[in-house]
């Protein structure tokens, strides 16, 4: 039975790592609790010459798209890179798109999948939603806009 075979079952999503180029993090990457975002498309172009006899139009490839790809984290006291990677967007800062790397980790802590994200930058900082009465853990996000990402199976 396939069920009986590890190897086989399905990935989880809730184990992974983030690491981006030029911003400092610990061995185990910056602690994320989500990663949204990792879409891209490829536009068609309608294209029908005129002797065609089938009376149809032909789909041909045309640009990609990529979706801005959201990044997640929990809200700590010493801890302002996300926002002072957007404010170096913001200031005109030259080296502020860097490559990211997120990884899907299997139990062994080893990757099964890593994208690596290319030249991605800060679009939007999101801050932490507050409520005197709420008892949760305060999260920020940011918004990157990038060139695309490649994707490998290890």
């Amino acid at each position: 039975m396939a069920a009986d075979n590890v190897s086989e079952w399905p990935m989880t999503r809730f184990h992974f790592v983030v690491r981006i180029d030029g911003i400092e993090d610990d061995d185990n990457g910056i602690a994320c609790t989500e990663v949204t975002g990792l879409k891209y498309k490829t536009e068609f172009i309608d294209y029908r010459p005129g002797s065609d006899p089938e009376l149809k139009k032909l789909k041909i490839p045309g640009l990609k798209s990529y979706e801005p790809i959201t990044i997640k984290k929990a809200v700590f006291k010493t801890d302002s890179r996300f926002y002072d990677w957007y404010k170096d967007v913001q200031s005109g800062d030259d080296n502020a798109r860097k490559s990211i790397t997120i990884e899907l980790l299997d139990e062994q802590h080893d990757p099964i999948i890593t994208w690596t994200v290319i030249n991605a930058f800060p679009s939007g900082f999101t801050g932490p939603d507050l409520s005197s009465t709420a008892n949760e853990i305060a999260f920020e996000s940011v918004e990157l806009v990038h060139e695309g990402f490649d994707m490998i199976v290890s």
